[in-house]
C-alpha cells in the first residue's frame, strides 16, 4: 500500500513530466490540443495548488498565523485523485446492482483495422454511443442464443477509448445480468455455462454491421469483408 508522501512525490514528479513535455507534445500531435485532452491535464496540474483554488485557515488567537490548503482537482487523470473518482465510481454502480443477482463481466474490443477509422472521428460522441448500443444489442443476442429464449437482460456499459499501454483502442466494459427476464410469462431464467465463442461471432457481426452504417466508405467495406 502506498503511503501518502509516495502518492504525492509520484504526483509531484507526473506533473512535471507534464509541465515539461506537454507543450511540445500538443505542437507534434495537434489533435491533443483539444479541450477533451487540455482540460483534465490543466486541472492535474493545477491539483494541491493555489491556482486551482484553496481554503484558508487563521490562528483564531492571534489571527496572523495562515495556513492554505490548495484544492483537489478530483481528476481521474490525477494520480492522487483517481482514487477517489474510482471509490465514487463503485459505489454509484454497487447502488444499481440487485441483490441475489449474479453478473458476469464482459469486455468487447475493436479489431485492429477498425481503429485509425475511428480514431479520425474519435470526437463524435455519436458512435461512441452507438457501440455501446450494439454490445448491449449482441449480448442479448448472445443469452438468446444460449437460453434458447428471447429474454430482456441488463446491462451497464462503460466505454474506453485507450488500452493500458495509451494507444487509442476503443473497447466496452460490459457489467450484464447472468440470464434475463421472459416478459409475457414474468419469469426469470438463469444464464448458465455456454461456449464463449458465440460472443465472438456475436460481435464481430454486430459490430461490422454497425461500422458499415456508419461509415458508408469503401474503405470500411474493404475491412468489413475481410
Amino acid at each position: 500500500m502506498k503511503t501518502i508522501f509516495q502518492t504525492n512525490k509520484d504526483r509531484g514528479v507526473f506533473q512535471e513530466i507534464f509541465l515539461d513535455h506537454w507543450p511540445s507534445f500538443k505542437a507534434k500531435h495537434d489533435g491533443y490540443d483539444d479541450p477533451q485532452y487540455t482540460i483534465p491535464v490543466q486541472k492535474m496540474l493545477d491539483c494541491g495548488k493555489e491556482s486551482g483554488g484553496y481554503a484558508e485557515y487563521r490562528c483564531v488567537h492571534c489571527g496572523f498565523d495562515l495556513f492554505r490548503v490548495g484544492f483537489s482537482c478530483k481528476s481521474c487523470f490525477c494520480l492522487s485523485c483517481s482514487k477517489l473518482y474510482v471509490d465514487e465510481f463503485v459505489a454509484q454502480v454497487s447502488k444499481m446492482l440487485h441483490p441475489g443477482v449474479v453478473y458476469r463481466h464482459i469486455v468487447l474490443t475493436l479489431p485492429e483495422q477498425l481503429r485509425q477509422p475511428f480514431y479520425s472521428v474519435r470526437h463524435d460522441g455519436d458512435l461512441l454511443s452507438r457501440l455501446m448500443k450494439t454490445g448491449h444489442q449482441c449480448l442479448e443476442e448472445v443469452v438468446f442464443v444460449a437460453l434458447r429464449r428471447n429474454v430482456k437482460i441488463g446491462t451497464m456499459i462503460v466505454v474506453q477509448t485507450h488500452g493500458r499501454s495509451g494507444h487509442y483502442n476503443p473497447h466496452l466494459h460490459i457489467i450484464m445480468t447472468s440470464g434475463g427476464i421472459k416478459e409475457d410469462i414474468d419469469s426469470w431464467f438463469d444464464l448458465r455455462y455456454f461456449k464463449y465463442e458465440i460472443i465472438h461471432k456475436k460481435w464481430q457481426y454486430h459490430l461490422f454491421r454497425m461500422v458499415k452504417d456508419y461509415f458508408k466508405v469503401p474503405e470500411i467495406k474493404i475491412v468489413y469483408n475481410n
